[in-house]
């Protein structure tokens, strides 16, 4: 990975998307470009307006508070992406834009490599209230492979891959094996399901296949729900990162991301990689 694009939003996921972006940028030799992005749409609504005498200065008073708060976030941010990356030694530059953040971060992603975001507090600056889906939306819209992080930073040593058995799972687990991410991290491959046989037979591809790239890995097979038990089962474990794959539903959102990575973008406390 040469190119990785870096989600600059409030000040303080900053400083952990940032940090994480530099770890992978030192061992892949990646330049990052910093990228904060304002979205007049959600900034100057204001919501269901009474009618009186006033209303529309309050209005606008309340609007350029809003664009003049933003303005000082994203400084913050850029000032902060600027000096860690210096320090680090680290190529960067920066990028502002204004408009719709979902097309224009679409738009970027097709001349990178990776994406480092915040789980949330992605572009709305502390403002305004984020929407629920942003995630969700990012992924929908193309913005993969992903890195989601916490807003805490802490370096990814152990890696918990989550393993369906799904063709989009595999194409989840063999992008992160390629891409080079994390090579001296434990990496522990886990398989929920009901089939102890099926289970251990997927399993032990698996570690064909890491081992044909020259990575050992630890395996487990649980009886169980991974939408229910993935994420305790990553935090028992003491995980830093969970690679989460697909698997096929019916709804359209669970035909995208795969039931379990959809729960985990809505819900997950650690930080995600998502490829397909």
């Amino acid at each position: 990975m040469k190119r990785i694009l870096v989600g600059l939003g409030t000040s303080g996921h900053a400083e952990s998307v940032v940090s994480h972006a530099i770890e992978i940028a030192q061992t892949q030799g990646a330049e990052l470009l910093g990228i904060a992005v304002v979205d007049p749409s959600r900034l100057e609504w204001t919501g269901p307006r009474p009618i009186g005498v006033g209303v529309e200065t309050l209005t606008a008073e309340l609007r350029q508070d809003r664009m003049t708060k933003v303005a000082a976030e994203i400084e913050k941010a850029n000032q902060l992406f600027a000096e860690k990356c210096l320090a680090a030694n680290v190529p960067h530059q920066t990028c502002e834009r204004t408009g719709d953040p979902f097309e224009i971060v679409a738009d970027l992603v097709r001349y990178q490599d990776l994406c480092v975001f915040g789980l949330h507090g992605l572009f709305e600056h502390d403002v305004v209230p984020e929407p629920t889906d942003s995630l969700e939306r990012l992924v929908a819209a193309g913005v993969r492979p992903m890195l989601a992080v916490s807003e805490t930073f802490c370096p990814i040593r152990r890696v918990l891959v989550a393993y369906s058995g799904s063709l989009e799972s595999a194409k989840t687990f063999k992008h992160y094996v390629q891409s080079g991410l994390y090579p001296k991290a434990l990496v522990r491959v886990v398989h929920f399901g009901s089939d102890v046989k099926v289970g251990e037979r997927r399993l032990k591809s698996v570690e064909s296949y890491f081992a044909s790239h020259g990575r050992e890995i630890e395996m487990d097979f649980v009886q169980g729900d991974p939408v229910q038990e993935l994420v305790p089962y990553a935090e028992k474990w003491e995980a830093n990162l969970i690679v989460a794959g697909n698997s096929a539903k019916n709804l359209l959102l669970r035909k995208l991301f795969g039931e379990t990575a959809l729960q985990l973008l809505r819900a997950s406390p650690l930080p995600l990689y998502l490829a397909q």
